[in-house]
Parts: structure tokens; C-alpha cells; sequence
């Protein structure tokens, strides 16, 4: 085992970091690992204009330890009424980085997500020509298809298309979570690429549902079978530049996550670079992990590599059952488990 890890500030290419409250309780975590993070915009209600987008950007820089480095990368939700010269315009000043596509109802507060992609041409056409990053959650939501099936016929019914009819339109699938993702994503051009979460490289579906339901192995896109995880591993520690890190961490309430009904996300931002790397680790692939983590999303997105440095290193460590978010108690991914790796410095 390496005596530590040291490598380029990495950037978090989707994370949820809430509003309000729960905002001030977690964004921390999110700043003392990344340089940068692509900030999802499925708030209540969601940040739909650039207008939205830049308030949004201040309540998070509010929102900082004061003294922290950490720049938000803010993101605009697509809808059936998307104006595309909003969007434009939202790139030409410096407000938006990507916009996100949510089909409707596809996971938490995406009920005006978009009903039918096919009528969003003329908006993909406009961030084509302006260079805006489209980041998708992939998945139909058609009460037919399998929640276990969602990505690959996305891919097959929808983005296979938008991808031919918009050559230059650069395309992050988000939280890839399938073996038939990984082989899209590796056939199609420079201009499509993909994040991986922690969970989804450590978890296949049977930490959610074997020996009674798991809530906080929940997460939408749901956990798949084993074998599209080890595709996962494979993907990720592989050295691709088309796939980079992602965390989707999501945090809800413990409360809310174990009841009746409980709610879609991991909050896996306190322990995210130790999660990755143990991963990296154990797939005989830490020479390869400041790319995925540090390079790939940076050059992806056509932006400069971070500055800093962070430091890993090998101790144990156990993970809390839970964490204060503000007077929230949140539940962390990987509670009460031991993690090989702790960050240093950074």
C-alpha cells in the first residue's frame, strides 16, 4: 500500500447540495474535498432560467465556510418551455455551465421535467452552438418498463437520436449505472461522456433489498446487478477520459428516508475521495485515479485543472451512523463501515 496520495484538486460533476437549511449543513463537505461541482437544479421550485440559476449560485456562496475556495458550477433545468435564448445567454455571461435534462418524474422533484425530449430540438440546437454542456438522467419513466431496464431503453429510444441529430453537442450521461451504458458511452464520440457515483461502484442491488429494504442504499437510478457494476469498475478505473467523477450525492433527512415511502439518495459527500479510491485501490488502479477524479471533467468541460493538490492517506477509519446538517441528522454512505483512506490536506 502507498505511504499517501497526492494529486490535482478534483472537481464533483454532479452533486445536490438542497436549498435552505440543509444547504448550510452539508455544501461543506462538498468544499473541503473539490475544487468545483456541477450543482443540480431540481429544487422546489427548480432553477429553470439563468436568473434562477445566479440567485441560486449566491445563496451557496452565502452558504461557505467563510475563507473557502470552492466555486459552484450552476446548471439550468430543462422544461417542455426551455426558452433557448435564456440558456445562451446564461452561457455567454458566465452563469451556466450545463444544462440538465430530468425526464418528467423521474426522480426527486423532477415533476416539471421534460414530458417529451423529442420537442426540445430547437434547445438542443441553441446549446450546441453555444458550447453548453446537456447533462442527462437517463432513464424513461414509462410505468411499463422495468425501474431496472430504465437506462438502457433511454439510451436506445432517446439519446441514440439526439446524439446523430446533434454531432456537436457535448453530452454527460450522469450516474451511469449499466454495462450497456458503459458500451454507449464508449462507442460514441469525444463529444459524450459519463459520471460514476461511489455507490453505484460499491453496491449492487442486493445491498438494497437482501435481508429486508435497505433506505439508505436507495438511490435513483436504482443499484443494478452485479455484473453491470463490475462494468462500472471497469469503466471507471480504466483510464478513459470519457468517464469522470460524479458523486450525485443527495441528501435527505433520516426520517424521510426511512419512511413508508422513503426518498431517493445517498449522501455520500463526506467520504467521497475515500469511497473512490478504496474502489480505485482495490481494482489495482491508484495511478489512475487522479484522471478520473481530477483531469477527465475538467477537460471535458473545456475548463482549466484545478491548482491545488490533495493528500490521501492509508488509515482506517469508521465512517458515523450519522451527521448534523444544520439540526438535520443525515445519514452517510458507508455508516459504520471502515474506510481504508482519509483525507489529509486538500
Amino acid at each position: 500500500m502507498a505511504d499517501s496520495l497526492t494529486i490535482r484538486r478534483p472537481d464533483d460533476w454532479h452533486v445536490h447540495l438542497r436549498d435552505g437549511a440543509m444547504l448550510e449543513g452539508v455544501v461543506e463537505h462538498t468544499a473541503r474535498q473539490f475544487g468545483r461541482a456541477i450543482v443540480m437544479p431540481n429544487l422546489s421550485p427548480p432553477v429553470t432560467t439563468t436568473a434562477a440559476a445566479q440567485a441560486y449560485r449566491a445563496r451557496i456562496m452565502a452558504a461557505l465556510p467563510p475563507g473557502t475556495a470552492f466555486e459552484p458550477l450552476m446548471t439550468a433545468y430543462l422544461t417542455d418551455h426551455t426558452d433557448p435564448a435564456d440558456l445562451v445567454r446564461g452561457k455567454a455571461e458566465g452563469v451556466l455551465t450545463a444544462a440538465k435534462l430530468y425526464p418528467a418524474n423521474a426522480t426527486t422533484n423532477s415533476a416539471h421535467g421534460v414530458s417529451d425530449i423529442a420537442r426540445l430540438d430547437p434547445v438542443f440546437a441553441a446549446m450546441e452552438e453555444a458550447r453548453l454542456v446537456l447533462c442527462i438522467h437517463g432513464e424513461v419513466t414509462d410505468p411499463e418498463i422495468d425501474v431496472f431496464d430504465r437506462e438502457a431503453v433511454f439510451i436506445a429510444r432517446h439519446l441514440e437520436r439526439v446524439v446523430r441529430s446533434f454531432p456537436g453537442l457535448k453530452i454527460v450521461l450522469e450516474h451511469l449505472t449499466t454495462g450497456e451504458g458503459v458500451a454507449f458511452v464508449e462507442s460514441a464520440g469525444s463529444n459524450v461522456a459519463a459520471t460514476i457515483t461511489p455507490q453505484h461502484l460499491h453496491l449492487n442491488r442486493n445491498a438494497m433489498l437482501v435481508g429486508g429494504i435497505r433506505p439508505h442504499a436507495y438511490c435513483l437510478p436504482v443499484a443494478k446487478r452485479e455484473k453491470h457494476r463490475l462494468a462500472l469498475r471497469k469503466a471507471a478505473t480504466s483510464g478513459s477520459p470519457k468517464f469522470f467523477l460524479g458523486t450525485d450525492s443527495a441528501p435527505h433527512a433520516k426520517h424521510d428516508k426511512e419512511s413508508s415511502c422513503g426518498c431517493a439518495g445517498i449522501f455520500n459527500a463526506p467520504f467521497a475521495l475515500e469511497s473512490y479510491l478504496q474502489v480505485f485501490e482495490d481494482e489495482g488502479a491508484l495511478d489512475r485515479f487522479e484522471g478520473f477524479a481530477s483531469l477527465h471533467g475538467p477537460a471535458f468541460y473545456g475548463l482549466p485543472v484545478n491548482e491545488g493538490l490533495v493528500t490521501l492517506v492509508p488509515v482506517d477509519h469508521v465512517v458515523p451512523d450519522t451527521i448534523d446538517a444544520a439540526g438535520t441528522s443525515v445519514v452517510p454512505f458507508h455508516a459504520g463501515e471502515t474506510l481504508r483512506w482519509r483525507l489529509a490536506s486538500g
